[in-house]
């Protein structure tokens, strides 16, 4: 851990030509530096506009530099931000500068994980600072933001305070080794078990929602050939990104886009046309729909208002749940007998032409709609979390389900508390209350440089 007392500098916005760009420092020089190089002392959380100069003398731009003096600063070190001109070359300069002086080059996600180290975040609020840059709708920044302000690490002391107090009450017969929990006691750890459980239950049940927020709403377009599939993706993309022809099985492979709707991300993907008697390629096509469909959150089933309703494989159909299909009947816009609308009668159903337009505006409401329920019921302090959350609490999850099973067998005390210190230490590694040097590196490593 020794490379935490080095000061580190890095470009903390992107690599580019732009109006401004920051280049943070953080460590215990950072007050010397303020001196050296502005010739003033570092005045705290004061922003100052002065001339750089280089080591050599050199004016290399003029610049607005803010001194933090820690702990009161992100990392809760004594912190220094200096914006300047984003010319890439000045920016570069800079950065080359503050090595020259002693810095060293941070690492990606240094900075955050410095200041998960100083205590002044824990580990879900780190988390989310990623999330938070990479968010891509309404909901998933709502949820990213709510996560960094610590709704997370609040649910979680109070799943690791309750069962801290279960665990105390056992091991307090431990010393004793001719006592035993009495029943009166054992009720009471019993009930302690079943709440952490409970909350573990309600956590794990928003990770696949927290999945579809970081990620978007898998949202697969399924139909035969030239019912209008990439028509529909083209209109909802609002580009021609699908080749679109009168010829049958134009779509060989998947096609994805992203789009935002209302408050929610979608990943849209036109698939293969379900051919009953498809060609060689075309049939490969057709097998990757049918993996893709396996993973699908949602589905748009595009039938064509002039043809007869198809009948769609059972591999397909068993996916088909009302709460996860849109049935769009397709090219109303034409003469001809209208499908079937009895087709998934549970399901919502939507008249549209993909060629004109007609009807799209109800097709976005009623995504809108299906996405709307996929948020997990857990009040103002709702969260969403990812897989090494999921991870550990499955893992906290076992533990706490063969703590019940002792305590419901008389096991010994030792037993017992073996399992309860076993689940503390799986949550403990969701808010960070664990020393593992391997496992922060490791998800520190996928922040970007200069955060």
């Amino acid at each position: 851990m020794s490379r935490y007392l080095d000061t580190i500098a890095a470009l903390a916005t992107p690599v580019g030509t732009s109006a401004i760009a920051l280049v943070r420092v953080s460590g215990p020089d950072s007050a010397r530096l303020v001196t050296d190089i502005f010739g003033e002392a570092p005045a705290p959380r004061l922003a100052r506009h002065a001339d750089y100069r280089d080591r050599q003398g050199l004016v290399l731009d003029d610049v607005l530099f803010t001194f933090f003096a820690g702990p009161a600063s992100y990392t809760g070190e004594d912190s220094l931000e200096i914006s300047c001109h984003g010319n890439p070359y000045i920016a570069q300069r800079l950065v080359e500068d503050l090595l020259s002086r002693g810095c060293r080059s941070a690492e990606p996600g240094e900075f955050t994980q410095r200041a998960f180290l100083q205590g002044q975040i824990d580990l879900a609020q780190a988390e989310a600072v990623m999330d938070l840059i990479h968010a891509r709708s309404e909901r998933a920044l709502t949820a990213a933001n709510r996560q960094l302000r610590g709704a997370l690490g609040k649910q979680m002391t109070g799943l690791i305070d309750e069962l801290l107090i279960a665990l105390a009450r056992v091991e307090a017969y431990i010393d004793f080794p001719d006592e035993d929990l009495p029943p009166e006691d054992r009720k009471v750890v019993e009930t302690q078990i079943a709440n952490v459980l409970r909350g573990t239950d309600r956590l794990l049940a928003t990770s696949h929602y927290g999945d579809v927020l970081r990620h978007g709403i898998k949202t697969v377009i399924i139909g035969e050939p030239n019912a209008g599939k990439s028509s529909l993706l083209n209109r909802l993309v609002g580009k021609e990104r699908a080749i679109v022809s009168p010829e049958p099985g134009t779509t060989r492979d998947f096609i994805e886009e992203v789009i935002n709707l209302g408050p929610h991300c979608f990943r849209l993907i036109d698939t293969a046309g379900l051919n009953p008697k498809p060609g060689t390629i075309e049939e490969l096509g057709i097998g990757k729909t049918y993996e893709i469909a396996a993973e699908a959150d949602f589905f748009l089933i595009v039938l064509d208002a002039t043809s007869p309703t198809p009948l769609f494989d059972s591999r397909l159909s068993g996916l088909f749940s009302p709460d996860r299909v849109i049935v769009v009947i397709n090219k109303i816009d034409q003469p001809g007998s209208p499908a079937n609308l009895n087709f998934l009668p549970h399901a919502r159903s939507v008249a549209v032409s993909a060629k004109t337009g007609l009807g799209l505006g109800d097709l976005r409401s009623a995504l809108i709609g299906l996405a709307d329920g996929l948020a997990p019921h857990m009040g103002d302090e709702a969260v969403a979390i990812n897989a090494r959350h999921a991870h550990a609490l499955n893992q906290a999850k076992g533990d706490l389900a063969s703590a019940q099973l002792k305590l419901a067998e008389n096991a010994a005390s030792e037993l017992l508390a073996s399992d309860l210190r076993g689940a503390l230490a799986a949550l403990g590694e969701i808010s960070g209350r664990v020393d593992n040097e391997r496992m922060l590196d490791a998800l520190f490593a996928n922040f970007c440089i200069g955060k």
